[in-house]
């Protein structure tokens, strides 16, 4: 019932989101005074962005959560955490390559940290995942995953503070505006409830992703009792 009501209260979210960018938030315009359309992907880059990094920081508790209890519960909720990070780590960069080339003329700047840092997040998603995929034995491969995520997680700080940390280096990127004026008030208001409305999306999918992995594994004991 939980994830039933999440997933219409997102999907209901989502609608009226949707609409919101396409029809009640101002457009603006370009020096040239061409209309800057591309501004609209920015409800769509943050959330998923923010989706992106929440998803590891809990990849990394859970992984730390396994570690100190040796309880399988946090790791699947760790490995499902992952698999739906790495769908948003991936919505992110290439939201951000289809923003960069009609703001700066080319797909991807590797010389500006926020999006190098959002890269290397993607690369230790797909190792933890790969870790897991290639142990030998799936505690062993819980136990290396989960050193990869809290590693890992050294990189969250980074991409956050990546405009303050290398501020004098020359970037492509904007610095920070959502929480320092740069924004309309109705884009303001659009940016949360676009992030809100992907974060129950998110919480929908951790859910449903962690459910279904917990009926494989009692499906699996239920199998192994059966043949013993």
């Amino acid at each position: 019932m939980k994830k039933i009501t999440l997933a219409i209260l997102g999907l209901v979210l989502m609608l009226v989101d949707l609409y919101l960018v396409f029809n009640w938030v101002p457009v603006l315009q370009n020096n040239d005074g061409t209309v800057n359309l591309e501004q609209k992907i920015l409800y769509l880059m943050i959330p998923t962005a923010w989706l992106a990094m929440l998803a590891f920081v809990i990849t990394a508790i859970c992984g730390i959560a396994f570690l100190a209890k040796k309880n399988e519960k946090w790791d699947v909720f760790a490995q499902s955490s992952a698999e739906v990070g790495i769908v948003f780590t991936t919505l992110a960069c290439a939201v951000g390559a289809i923003w960069a080339k009609p703001a700066w003329g080319v797909w991807w700047d590797f010389g500006t940290p926020r999006l190098t840092t959002t890269l290397i997040l993607w690369f230790i998603f797909l190792a933890y995942l790969l870790v897991r995929g290639l142990a030998s034995e799936a505690y062993r491969g819980a136990v290396f995953a989960s050193v990869v995520a809290i590693i890992g997680l050294a990189d969250i700080p980074l991409i956050i503070l990546s405009t303050t940390l290398w501020g004098n280096v020359s970037t492509m990127h904007p610095k920070e505006i959502v929480f320092q004026g740069g924004l309309d008030p109705k884009q303001g208001m659009l940016v949360g409830i676009s992030v809100t409305t992907f974060t129950i999306l998110f919480v929908w999918l951790l859910l449903l992703i962690d459910s279904i992995k917990r009926d494989e594994i009692e499906l699996k004991r239920l199998k192994e009792l059966n043949q013993a």
